[in-house]
C-alpha cells in the first residue's frame, strides 16, 4: 500500500528509494483500508541518518532480499517526528530512540507503541573546541545541553560519573537541571535542541552531544571528545519502534533478525572501529 509522508520542513524525505508499499495495517491515524502490516514484505520505515540509516542501508543492500523484505527508508532530523509518523500510519516501524526516551514519549504523547531489543549504542560524549582536557574545565564554564528531558539525565550523568557535579539523594531517572546538588565550578548549562549542540559547540566551553548528531558534524565520540559514555551495561541501545498491533508482524520480526545478525555486527564494527558505534548484541 502506498503511504503519504509527512510534509514537514525538519523532515529529509529521503527516501532512498528502496522500495514501494508499506506495513503496518491499520494503526492509529492510518486509513481503514489498508492492508494488512508488511503483507508484502515492503516496510517504510523512518530512521535518523546517522547511523540508523546507514545500518538499514546496509541491510537493505545486502540481506533483505534474500528475507523476502524490500526497505523504504525515511530520514529525519529531529527525535519528534519519527514517532508521530509512526503513531499516525506514515511509518510501519521506526529506528532512531533508546528506552528511557521511547518511555517519555509514550506516557507524555499516549502512543501505543511496541519495541523490539537493542541494536547498538551510541556513546554520549563531552566535547570542546578549546580545551584538551577535562580538567581545563574553567570556573564559571559554559556548558551546552540537550532540552530533551531524557537525554538531559543521561548528559548529566556522564558528569557525575567524572565526578564534576553531584545529583541530589531525592533526583529521579529523569533528572534535570534543577535536580544538580553541588557543583563546584559552577558551571553554567545552556539548553538547546540536541541536533543544535554541534553547530553551537564555538559559542561554549563544551557540549554534550548525542552520538549519532556529534558523527553528522563531522566529531568522533571515540577521539575527538574530553568525556565519553561507557558502553557496558548502558541502558541507551537504540532499537527498531513499532505500533503494538504490529510487534508480531513476521515481515518486522524478520527485519529485525536480520538487525541482530552477524552480518549487521561486522558492519558497525568494521564501519565505526573506533568505538565510536557498539553493537548491543
Amino acid at each position: 500500500m502506498r503511504r503519504t509522508l509527512l510534509a514537514a520542513s525538519t523532515l529529509t524525505v529521503a527516501a532512498l528509494t528502496l522500495a514501494a508499499c508499506g506495513g503496518g495495517g491499520d494503526g492509529a491515524g492510518g486509513s481503514g483500508d489498508d492492508e494488512s502490516a508488511a503483507s508484502d514484505g515492503h516496510i517504510v520505515i523512518g530512521a535518523s541518518p546517522t547511523p540508523h540509516a546507514e545500518i538499514l542501508e546496509f541491510v537493505q543492500d545486502n540481506l533483505a532480499a534474500d528475507a523476502g523484505l524490500d526497505l523504504e527508508i525515511v530520514t529525519y532530523d529531529d527525535y519528534v517526528l519519527p514517532n508521530t509518523a509512526l503513531s499516525e500510519g506514515d511509518l510501519d516501524a521506526n529506528y532512531f530512540q533508546h528506552l528511557p526516551y521511547f518511555e517519555e514519549q509514550v506516557e507524555s504523547q499516549g502512543f501505543d507503541f511496541d519495541h523490539f531489543e537493542g541494536i547498538h549504542i551510541e556513546p554520549f560524549a563531552l566535547y570542546s573546541d578549546t580545551l584538551t582536557d577535562v580538567a581545563d574545565l574553567p570556573e564559571g564554564g559554559q556548558i551546552g545541553i540537550t532540552n530533551d528531558p531524557s537525554n538531559q539525565a543521561r548528559a548529566l550523568d556522564l558528569l557525575v560519573q567524572a565526578g564534576i557535579i553531584t545529583l541530589t539523594a531525592d533526583a529521579p531517572e529523569s533528572a534535570g537541571l534543577t535536580d544538580i546538588d553541588e557543583n563546584e565550578l559552577g558551571l553554567e548549562f545552556i539548553e538547546a535542541d540536541p541536533a543544535s549542540l554541534v553547530r553551537t559547540l564555538q559559542d561554549v566551553d563544551a557540549a554534550i552531544i548525542n552520538g549519532n548528531f556529534a558523527l553528522e558534524g563531522g566529531l568522533n565520540p571515540a577521539t575527538d571528545s574530553l568525556l565519553i559514555e561507557d558502553g557496558e551495561g548502558n541502558p541507551y541501545a537504540n532499537f527498531v519502534a513499532v505500533r503494538s498491533e504490529d510487534i508480531d508482524d513476521p515481515d518486522l520480526v524478520a527485519l529485525d533478525g536480520l538487525l541482530h545478525s552477524d552480518e549487521v555486527r561486522a558492519f558497525i564494527e568494521e564501519t565505526w572501529p573506533a568505538g565510536e558505534i557498539i553493537p548491543a548484541f
